[in-house]
């Protein structure tokens, strides 16, 4: 069973997310949120698998709650909401910790199984489009102080990966899928995803999204 917070600071959407949630046997709401001051709270409290995270909100909007759960340790994956595809506070949400994000006029099939691979650790954005997204906002958007980016060879969560882990790495930035992957080493598949596994756990990034990111930081990618 999936465990689910919903927020979203409109009552009747999340009545919207309640119904289709409780329509499935493997999910179930644990609570709701109308803002992102009661996320931060209720996901401390509740510890849900995911959160369903509205990125436009008055107060503490979806980005800085989903930056205060993650910060606090929660292994609670966050998949954003938001109104328009390509929303330029996508990209800030995914560099706060988010897992993926989704338009709010996807498709309800669309919603389920995003929440259900948000909630077994894979990323839902797929990997072109974390790509397309990564570079049109890589800098355009405003940080508070981000520190300037480490040399490849000196990024200290790159410092335990082997070659082949970093060239992985690479690949996954660039938006490969995990068979472009293997068909571009003459892997296997299923060596592939041993490969990605141990990249996850050896740098601490939660899934392939933010492993995206670290190749961004760490300049193994660089925007085009």
């Amino acid at each position: 069973m999936t465990t689910v917070l919903v927020v979203d600071d409109q009552p009747l959407q999340r009545f919207g997310f309640r119904m289709l949630l409780e329509s499935q046997d493997d999910l179930t709401i644990l609570g709701e949120a109308g803002n992102g001051t009661e996320a931060v709270r209720l996901a401390a409290e509740l510890h849900p698998d995911v959160v369903l995270m509205d990125i436009r909100m008055p107060g503490l909007d979806g980005i800085e709650a989903t930056r205060r759960i993650v910060a606090a340790g929660s292994r609670t994956r966050i998949l954003l909401l938001t109104t328009f595809d390509l929303d330029e506070y996508a990209y800030a949400g995914l560099r706060a910790g988010a897992s993926g994000f989704l338009v709010k006029d996807a498709l309800p099939e669309e919603l389920l199984s995003g929440i259900r691979a948000v909630a077994s650790g894979d990323a839902v954005v797929a990997p072109s489009l974390t790509r397309r997204l990564l570079d049109a906002f890589a800098h355009h958007l405003p940080t508070a102080d981000p520190p300037p980016a480490a040399p490849v060879d000196t990024h200290p969560k790159l410092a335990r990966l082997t070659d082949r882990e970093q060239e992985i790495l690479t690949a996954i930035g660039r938006g490969w899928s995990n068979q472009e992957i293997a068909g571009r080493f003459h892997l296997a598949e299923s060596t592939v995803k041993t490969h990605i596994s141990r990249i996850l756990a050896k740098t601490g990034v939660r899934d392939r999204v933010q492993a995206v990111i670290l190749a961004y930081d760490s300049r193994l990618v660089t925007p085009e």
